[in-house]
């Protein structure tokens, strides 16, 4: 066993001299060099503990030798290892040079900001090196003796090394003399910049100077870190000025945005300019925070900040160059020269330019901009003569100004009886020069007539009262004919005898403010859509025509109101513009029937008023009013698709007892409330039993409410059928209400009100607990091969609302039902009200365990994106496409729909199945299940039972 130990020990002593390929391989330093880059040759071990052991280059014997150096602080140190040989005969004195701060390869993201990089240097021979006093690397002084190879431990203060040179200290000293003379100049400049712009702004004081100063301040103290100035004005311990190198990159980023907003004079232009320039500012000082927390990361985000101010202003800079602004223009060479600049900092960061030179060469670049910049706002300083500094008299001041408004000069000399206006007046009429140059009276031939008078006595009535102002607005008619608005202003000038000698002002063409007032009156009256009067002018013509039939006791007004029946649905498929198109086809239509006596007016969005004075016996109006049914039912086409719209027109004829008009049009819109809920397409007139309506309808909503705490609304049940072989797949969950007083009331009549009251949400919670629970007892009573299934209709109240998901859910976790059989009915108009949170309320509802069925398919958007976007289990046929209608397209209509439920993976139900015909073609066409009078009506749950017991007594047999 010791053999073997002595064997292995042997074997590696002997590959540690026989492989020298591992050991460190050292650098020659021949006495002549004046520097060597050792940044490739150092071997870096980050993190390796409070000591390490290497093995030493192979000396002048070949031989490998193991060393190990402990930390002086006995941390978990980074170290590095290089060599050094003397291949000459004589000893030589060498400076081992490691800057704290390298702006080349620093990094755009994270950089490093710089730090003493070597805490000691251990040799494997010889004289320890000894650290050099310097302000700006770590420096030690190391003797290489005659023949001698050293291996060199150095303790990092950092993880990394970014660079590390060998220096003839002769030729280092002087290296950096001249870097301290070139600092000097660029120093000296850029603080006489600073100082000069700093005076500038004292005489001047415009923002745009001290915008400047504070630029180049902020060049002159990132210029003083960087050249490590600060570091003996403050006495910052070498490598710790993080910090103000962060600072000062930030402090840069900033003050080029306070020039660029300043010299600009951005808050000129919008509000918005100022406010987003202020939050910018705001968020990059903030990072003035930031670097006490981590300089590394501020400087970071300063840097790209720089960048990103720099593209950016050089676009706002573009632009307004484009609109031919001046300083823009002026600072556009300037910005090309910063970018540049900018590019070639970011080369420089990334290390793609690793150069001695480039570090100082960047510095002078940035003063080289801020002196330009300085160039550029000082020329706007002298600039200008007198009028620039603002040297002018009071009377130069008035013309200036009179200059500026663009105003034309309009002067009439009374003793000579003429008026010159110069040649404007008469190039904006198309008249020849020299028309308007004249008497005054000679102006009366092309004032349009109703103001010729009002201008003839205006300038009388000057010149007799010797004083007061003339303010006129008059038309002069043009050579093609029309005429053109011009505003007079003038005041007289009274001679030492006190009489009137001129009549001076200004003429400015005041056409554009003219019409735009007569449009904003003819708007403030009428529709913007349709051009039709409005109700303010309506109301204002019908009240004139009652206050006439009063007077002359003829012609009295009805008035007939007329609203489109489902034009929401219509205009929901459609889309809006074709919504309006069918509105202003309505409009004309109706008009033609119209005569000059009647007026049209639209009320509402599809709803139109008209007051009638061409007809006055009852038997005419009435027939009026239907024309006007007729009218509207005519089809309308867009493309290849006719629209088929039906209208409620309600008439109020007034009696012999005096009416306002606004309730004569209130009993007019109640007959037409009226005919809506007769179905529309009708004509109704009012009458006083109409009067009871509205209250009602109040009663109505409390007996609702009522009918809701006590159980009033009943569930009845309509079976859905399986086409195949006839047996009951679900049925379809209804509310019915059986007033006390009133009997059975329509669904089409409550479900409204309680949509508007609010009541709809109880009364669909009410429903689908009811319907969940039937379900729950039908699925344990028959164990069919597939479960029984239930549809409830939701509304699109339900559906906006949030509590809908804590509904559901409450009620799947009364009742077990199997996954997917309580379907929740949808229409596409409920979904597409709002097809965001739609689609979210859907997919959280599925996720339930709910079934989604789409009902109404085909009457509404009917596209097939939504159907895409929206996951349904079922799609129900509206009954209008299973019912004949004498219309050759409906098969194919039908056999499409259910192909295209069929390729989206969905079932299809068909309504309105109402004989064998109906079910053995929608059979046919493979749809799946029916629904309709065929296979019963609603009905109540023991009915239903009773259908399910026969059916289930079917399959036993």
């Amino acid at each position: 066993m010791r053999l073997l130990i002595l064997v292995s020990l042997a074997l590696t002593a002997w590959l540690s001299v026989a492989s020298p390929s591992h050991a460190l391989e050292a650098v020659e330093v021949p006495a002549s060099s004046d520097a060597i880059d050792l940044t490739r040759a150092v071997e870096l071990y980050p993190n390796s503990g409070p000591s390490l052991q290497v093995s030493t280059a192979p000396g002048a014997d070949g031989i490998v030798r193991r060393i190990e150096v402990n930390s002086l602080d006995d941390a978990n140190s980074s170290w590095a290892v290089f060599a050094l040989s003397n291949p000459g005969d004589e000893q030589i004195d060498r400076l081992i040079v490691a800057p704290f701060f390298q702006l080349v390869g620093s990094r755009l993201v994270w950089p490093d900001l710089g730090s003493s990089r070597i805490a000691s240097i251990t040799p494997s021979q010889g004289i320890a090196p000894e650290r050099q006093s310097s302000q700006e690397a770590d420096v030690f002084l190391v003797t290489l003796d005659p023949g001698a190879v050293v291996t060199y431990v150095v303790e990092l203060r950092s993880p990394s090394l970014p660079q590390i040179r060998l220096w003839e200290p002769d030729v280092y000293k002087d290296t950096v003399n001249a870097y301290t003379l070139y600092r000097g100049i660029i120093l000296g400049i850029s603080g006489l910049l600073a100082l000069f712009l700093t005076i500038l702004f004292v005489v001047k004081g415009t923002i745009m100077f001290p915008a400047t100063a504070v630029l180049a301040w902020s060049v002159l103290s990132y210029l003083t870190i960087d050249f490590g100035f600060w570091n003996k004005v403050l006495q910052i311990t070498p490598g710790d000025e993080q910090l103000y190198r962060a600072c000062a990159e930030v402090g840069l980023a900033a003050s080029l945005i306070i020039f660029l907003y300043a010299y600009l004079n951005l808050n000129r232009w919008h509000i918005r300019y100022s406010h987003l320039a202020l939050a910018t500012l705001i968020l990059v000082l903030g990072l003035l925070g930031v670097a006490v927390w981590d300089p590394s990361v501020a400087a970071g985000i300063a840097r790209i900040s720089l960048g990103i101010i720099g593209v950016l202003g050089f676009a706002v800079i573009a632009t307004l160059a484009v609109q031919g602004y001046d300083r823009a223009i002026m600072l556009v060479p300037t910005w090309v020269l910063l970018l540049a600049w900018l590019t070639g900092a970011a080369m420089t960061v990334t290390g793609v330019l690793a150069n001695d030179i480039v570090q100082p060469a960047l510095a002078g670049g940035l003063v080289l901009v801020v002196l330009l910049i300085g160039f550029t706002v000082m020329q706007h300083a002298f600039a200008g003569g007198a009028i620039a500094q603002g040297l002018i008299s009071d009377v130069e001041r008035r013309a200036l100004a009179f200059t500026g408004s663009g105003d034309i000069v309009w002067d009439w000399d009374i003793d000579r009886d003429r008026i010159s206006t110069g040649h404007e007046v008469e190039d904006l009429l198309g008249l020849k020069p020299g028309v308007l140059e004249g008497p005054a009276r000679d102006w009366l031939d092309v004032i349009h007539p109703q103001d010729r008078d009002t201008f003839r006595s205006t300038l009388d009535a000057v010149i007799d009262l010797r004083r007061g102002r003339v303010s006129q607005a008059f038309r002069l008619r043009s050579e093609d004919g029309h005429y053109r608005w011009f505003r007079l202003r003038a005041r007289p000038i009274v001679g030492s005898d006190g009489e009137v000698i001129r009549c001076v002002g200004s003429l400015l063409d005041i056409t554009e403010q003219k019409v735009t007032e007569e449009r904003l009156l003819h708007d403030a009256v009428h529709d913007n859509l349709t051009g039709l009067p409005n109700r303010e002018l309506f109301m204002d013509r019908l009240s004139a025509a009652l206050a006439r039939s009063r007077a002359e006791g003829l012609g009295r007004p009805s008035v007939i109101v007329f609203d489109l029946d489902r034009f929401k649905q219509v205009n929901d498929s459609i889309g809006l513009s074709a919504g309006d198109s069918i509105l202003l086809t309505i409009a004309r239509r109706v008009s033609r029937q119209l005569k000059p006596q009647d007026a049209l007016m639209r009320l509402g969005s599809d709803t139109y008023a008209l007051v009638l004075l061409s007809e006055q016996s009852a038997d005419r109006i009435a027939a009026f009013a239907d024309a006007v049914r007729r009218a509207v039912r005519s089809p309308i086409t867009f493309g290849e698709q006719e629209v088929f719209l039906t209208a409620s027109v309600g008439i109020a004829i007034p009696d012999s007892n005096p009416v306002e008009s606004d309730e004569l049009l209130r009993q007019a819109d109640m007959a037409m409330n009226h005919a809506k809920r007769m179905g529309g397409d009708r004509v109704e007139v009012f009458r006083p039993t109409l009067q009871t309506t509205g209250s009602n309808r109040m009663e109505l909503e409390a007996d609702l409410r009522k009918a809701l705490q006590t159980d009033g609304i009943s569930v009845h049940f309509q079976p859905i059928v399986r086409l195949a072989d006839r047996s009951i797949a679900g049925f379809e969950v209804l509310a019915r209400w059986n007033h006390p007083k009133r009997g059975p009331i329509s669904p089409s009549e409550f479900i409204p009100i309680a949509e508007q009251s609010g009541l709809i949400n109880e009364l669909g919670l009410f429903v689908l607990d009811r319907g969940a629970r039937q379900l729950s007892e039908w699925q344990a009573a028959y164990r069919l091969p597939v479960p029984l299934f239930v549809s409830v209709n939701i509304s699109s109240l339900q559906l906006l609302r949030h509590d809908l998901i804590n509904d559901v859910k409450s009620v799947l976790s009364r009742s077990s039902l199997a996954p997917g059989t309580l379907k929740l009915e949808l229409t596409e108009s409920v979904v597409m009200a709002n097809p965001e949170y739609s689609a979210r309320m859907l997919e959280r509802l599925r996720h339930l365990g709910a079934g989604l069925s789409l009902d109404d398919f085909g009457t509404g958007y009917s596209s097939l994106s939504y159907l895409q976007r929206f996951r349904f289990d079922t799609i129900k046929v509206d009954q209008s496409f299973v019912r004949p209608n004498g219309r050759s397209a409906r098969p194919v209509i039908l056999r499409s729909i259910v192909a295209l439920g069929h390729d989206l993976g969905m079932q299809v139900v068909a309504e309105g199945a109402e004989s064998e015909s109906d079910a053995l073609e929608l059979h046919q066409l493979g749809c799946e299940f029916a629904q309709g009078f065929l296979f019963g009506q609603p009905m109540e749950a023991p009915e239903a039972g009773k259908m399910l017991d026969a059916e289930m007594e079917t399959l036993r047999n």
